[in-house]
C-alpha cells in the first residue's frame, strides 16, 4: 500500500538486542527499526521499567525522534499517554508490561508494571483510535498462569475493553467540517502561528503540522493527535516538543 506506519508497542522490555543468537522475542523491535524498505514513520513505546533495560537504547528511540515513556510517567498521568495511542495505526501489546500480581501468566512476568485496570484503559483509548487497524496481544503463557488463570481474565478483559473502545468511534477525521473548532496560536518563534482543532464530540485535540517535503505519503501525518496541554504550551509563546519531533519526522 506504500503507507507509514505509527507503531505502538506496550512491553516493560525494549527489544532492541542485536545479538543474532537472542530470542526472537528479544530483538524483533531491532529488525523493525532496520527493515528495508522502510515504511515506519513513528515508533511509540509505553511502559518499559528503567532497571530492566540499557539507558542506550532509549537514547537511540530519541535521536530518531521516536518516544518512549516509563511505567511511572503513564501512572502520573494516563490521559496525556492518550495522543500518542490515538496516533497509532498499529498496537502490539505484551502481556509482560502488566505487574505479575495481575498477570503472572507470562515467562518474564515481573513484580512492578501496569495494572490490570490501567491496562484496560490503554486497550479503550486504543479501540477508540480511529486509525489503528492492527492489535495483537503477546507472551501469554498458559502454563505459568496460576491456577485460577487470572492471566487469561486480564487479557480477555483488555479485548472487551478494545471492542467496547472500538464501538464508541466518533469517525473525527473531517477536520473542514463543522464538527470542529480551528485555534490559531501566534508565537514569537518559528513557526509564526500553530493551528489546533478540537472536536466538538469528543473534547479531543489535534494539531497541525507543515509538511515540508511536500510528499503524499506523509499527509495524512501532517495533522497530528496531541493534548489540551500541548495547546497550552503554544499560548505561552512555546512551541510543543510533539510539534517538534512531527516536524523532524516529516522532514
Amino acid at each position: 500500500m506504500d503507507k507509514l506506519v505509527s507503531f505502538l508497542n506496550v512491553d516493560a522490555f525494549l527489544d532492541l538486542d542485536e545479538k543474532k543468537d537472542s530470542p526472537a522475542n528479544q530483538q524483533h523491535i531491532h529488525k523493525i527499526l532496520l527493515h528495508e524498505p522502510n515504511f515506519l514513520f513513528s515508533y511509540s513505546h509505553l511502559a518499559y521499567q528503567s532497571y530492566l533495560i540499557d539507558p542506550l537504547c532509549v537514547s537511540i528511540l530519541e535521536k530518531l525522534y521516536f518516544e518512549a515513556f516509563r511505567i511511572g510517567q503513564i501512572r502520573t498521568n494516563l490521559t496525556e499517554i492518550e495522543p500518542v495511542i490515538r496516533n497509532a495505526d498499529m498496537l502490539s501489546f505484551d502481556i509482560t508490561a502488566i505487574r505479575s500480581s495481575d498477570a503472572p501468566g507470562s515467562n518474564q512476568a515481573q513484580p512492578f508494571g501496569l495494572t490490570g485496570e490501567e491496562a484496560c484503559q490503554i486497550c479503550w483509548y486504543a479501540g477508540l483510535n480511529e486509525k489503528l487497524s492492527s492489535v495483537g496481544f503477546y507472551e501469554y503463557a498458559p502454563d505459568a498462569d496460576d491456577s485460577q488463570k487470572k492471566t487469561a481474565s486480564v487479557v480477555a478483559t483488555m479485548i472487551w475493553y478494545f471492542v467496547e473502545g472500538y464501538y464508541h468511534r466518533k469517525n473525527d477525521q473531517n477536520f473542514t467540517s463543522n464538527d470542529f473548532l480551528k485555534y490559531v496560536v501566534s508565537t514569537p518563534v518559528e513557526p509564526e502561528t500553530l493551528a489546533f482543532y478540537k472536536s466538538k464530540f469528543s473534547d479531543k485535540w489535534w494539531m497541525e503540522v507543515p509538511n515540508p517535503s511536500g510528499k503524499k505519503q506523509y499527509a495524512r501525518n501532517s495533522i497530528v493527535p496531541c493534548s489540551y496541554n500541548d495547546y497550552q504550551t503554544a499560548t505561552k509563546g512555546e512551541v510543543p516538543e510533539r510539534y517538534i519531533n512531527t516536524l523532524a519526522k516529516l522532514n
